[in-house]
């Protein structure tokens, strides 16, 4: 029996088979409720063109096209964030309870309630390092039980050992922990006042830091001590920024420029001092010498030159360039050169709470008006003209960042 030809009413099979094979997958379309499938036509009839129709169910609506918002990591629980938090605020009273009864030992009211035992010193520097161990490990996405179950082993062992090298040792690892943090638990300041309350946090992490590293009672070389948290907490924190600023090639021609500028002065002022120290003339050493003596008698305290001229303005500086470009993480990095400094300040057997103090303030006022200066030259040559710009700027959208106790 022979197959019927195309001229027949049943048509071809090879027709009929190729209207009963479904679509390709590439062009097979979805069908909603709206527009139902049209029924079958005859060969000979038109194809109609339906106009589609609008029902309630779903109107039709423009596609939305958007920048998606940013997918950041969720912080800390609320839980293990209270907890730590509590850890760092007991530790923080017990250093403070023994440096009041410190400064006013000879109060008649102290002697009568009596002498701070001597294991508090050190359970509160365990309590504040292994707190802020815990809180850089969240802030660098680490791992947060590791870095603050390794930081309470290391100060308890330290605590019972005993010894000068262990617990100098434990007072650097407070000091580089304490200071790498100060500069991490920043977040972007559109303005430059918000930039100054970014800068006073850091520093308030840094005296604390201070007060826990004293706790140990380290047996030191000011300036070796000082020299080697310095170093220490360099690499550590050039070693989270280098993931945070997108590397060295995403720094461009100004941010190499303004990187090794920071490395310059830093390179400068570390080598000056040292040579200054060694080999400069005695009269010329006893001169600078007696001037700091002169001002610390005026004033009460002589700021560090390092925390004027380069740590304190790279904070403020650097956490108004994170508002526009991540790569203003490379310039906070610098902002070790002021928390490091902070964080050593009590360990010299020399220096006074008070004094330590007023240093602290004298380095926070100067700093922050040459990092004004830095912030008006950089809206000078990159940012919006006029004031009515600039204040546009301020209220844009601006690069965000995640919570300050999240990860970044």
């Amino acid at each position: 029996m022979s197959s019927p030809t195309s001229d027949s009413r049943r048509g071809s099979s090879r027709g009929k088979r190729a209207a009963e094979r479904p679509p390709s997958r590439l062009r097979r379309t979805r069908r909603t409720d709206a527009e139902p499938a049209p029924a079958p036509a005859a060969e000979t009839a038109p194809a109609v063109p339906v106009a589609p129709t609008m029902t309630a169910e779903a109107p039709a609506q423009p596609p939305v096209v958007g920048t998606p918002e940013p997918d950041f990591a969720v912080g800390p629980r609320r839980s293990h964030l209270a907890l730590c938090l509590g850890v760092l605020a007991l530790g923080a009273l017990a250093l403070g309870w023994s440096a009041i009864n410190g400064i006013f030992h000879h109060n008649q009211t102290l002697r009568a309630i009596g002498p701070v035992p001597e294991w508090v010193d050190g359970t509160g520097s365990t309590l504040v390092v292994t707190a802020l161990s815990w809180l850089l490990a969240t802030r660098t996405a680490g791992r947060p039980l590791i870095s603050a179950g390794l930081a309470l082993v290391l100060s308890v062992g330290s605590l019972l050992v005993g010894g000068r090298v262990l617990l100098t040792g434990a007072a650097v690892m407070t000091c580089v922990v304490g200071a790498v943090y100060a500069v991490m638990v920043t977040v972007p300041a559109v303005t430059w006042l918000r930039a100054v309350r970014e800068v006073v946090l850091a520093a308030v992490v840094a005296l604390l830091t201070a007060l826990a590293a004293v706790g140990f009672e380290p047996t030191v070389s000011t300036e070796r001590f000082d020299l080697a948290a310095l170093f220490l907490a360099l690499g550590l924190v050039f070693t989270i920024v280098y993931r945070l600023g997108a590397g060295l090639h995403g720094l461009g021609r100004r941010g190499l420029f303004v990187v090794a500028s920071g490395l310059a002065v830093l390179v400068a002022t570390l080598a000056y001092a040292e040579l200054l120290r060694r080999y400069g003339v005695q009269s010329f050493v006893s001169s600078l010498l007696d001037f700091a003596d002169w001002t610390t008698a005026r004033i009460g305290a002589f700021p560090r030159p390092l925390v004027v001229l380069l740590g304190i303005p790279a904070l403020v500086w650097g956490t108004h360039l994170r508002a526009r470009r991540r790569q203003g993480w490379w310039v906070c990095a610098f902002g070790v050169a002021a928390t490091v400094p902070l964080a050593t300040s009590l360990v010299s057997p020399d220096s006074s709470y008070q004094e330590a103090g007023l240093r602290a303030l004298y380095a926070l006022v100067l700093g922050a008006l040459v990092g004004y200066v830095l912030i008006r030259l950089d809206l000078v040559f990159t940012g919006t003209k006029g004031r009515r710009g600039r204040r546009a700027e301020e209220a844009g959208p601006h690069r965000p960042e995640p919570s300050r106790f999240a990860a970044l």
